[in-house]
């Protein structure tokens, strides 16, 4: 398997992750809120991270001070920031709406890229496939024609998660530019570390260091999973084509927001999952 083939395996897979960790947020917004959720899930990612760095014994933890930077740089922005919005953005919109707009990276990605990734050049069938999932996730996100026409798709929790959304794709680029050589493991270890500090800090002081459900330990353990696999990803393929390939995961969210929380999928978003595939095809397709 080509390095192009293997990176699109690894971000369909983090991707599946992506669509897994919604649904459990919701379940433990339940009986907790998004910030006591965020701390617990950041806590736990950091130890799952920690454990697959022992396992493998690929890397050290040690980093250099020129790696240190960016690595606080994600883990303030893109987790401390951004994973706190989109938890907060998730608890007041359906999960298929905050996925997709989650996942609407692209739009950024190309736009910081064209600036700070001068090399990192896209092919006819990376603009046609990622133009494609973003037409896609529209068609998601409207849910009826009515709604399609009306312009009708945005409320604060949309903006807050569309906020978010920029964070990750700054991180992305930040990944991408300065820490391509280091080992995916360290950098999602140090990704979720600094904010777990910051957060076990907040639940002492408030007296709530505690797990209030099973599901916050499983979205731990599923996002820290999905970012290793996200930051293989990312080490193969050009910082769009991952942000482009991670719009299927509105497909896997569709339907297991269907079977658990008993939201209900349009014929029109029906039509953009659909769409989705044809995006992933060309995406991972190469120039002749």
């Amino acid at each position: 398997m080509n390095t192009k083939k293997l990176g699109v395996a690894i971000i369909l897979l983090a991707s599946i992750m992506w669509a897994i960790e919604p649904i459990l947020a919701k379940l433990s917004f339940e009986n907790s809120d998004f910030l006591h959720t965020s701390a617990i899930r950041a806590m736990v990612a950091a130890l799952t991270a920690f454990i697959y760095i022992a396992l493998t014994r690929k890397a050290p933890l040690k980093v250099t001070r020129r790696q240190l930077s960016p690595l606080i740089y994600i883990a303030l922005v893109g987790t401390l920031i951004a994973d706190f919005m989109y938890f907060f953005g998730l608890s007041q919109i359906p999960v298929i709406n905050a996925v997709i707009i989650g996942h609407m990276q692209p739009i950024f990605i190309i736009a910081f890229g064209f600036f700070l990734l001068k090399t990192d050049k896209l092919t006819k069938f990376d603009y046609l496939g990622i133009s494609l999932m973003i037409l896609a996730g529209l068609l998601v996100t409207t849910r009826t024609m009515e709604n399609l026409f009306a312009l009708r798709f945005g409320t604060t929790g949309d903006l807050i998660v569309l906020t978010a959304t920029i964070a990750w794709a700054t991180s992305a680029i930040v990944m991408k530019k300065y820490l391509t050589m280091v080992d995916a493991g360290v950098i999602s270890f140090y990704r979720f570390f600094f904010p777990a500090l910051i957060f076990a800090a907040y639940l002492g002081v408030t007296s709530s260091l505690f797990i209030a459900n099973i599901y916050q330990v499983c979205i731990g353990v599923i996002i820290g999973i999905g970012t290793i696999l996200y930051y293989e990803g990312l080490k193969r393929l050009k910082a769009a084509q991952v942000s482009g390939l991670e719009l299927s995961t509105p497909f896997f969210a569709a339907i297991l927001a269907y079977f658990f929380l008993s939201e209900v999928v349009t014929s029109l978003q029906i039509l953009g999952i659909a769409l989705l595939f044809g995006g992933v095809y060309l995406i991972s397709k190469k120039e002749e």
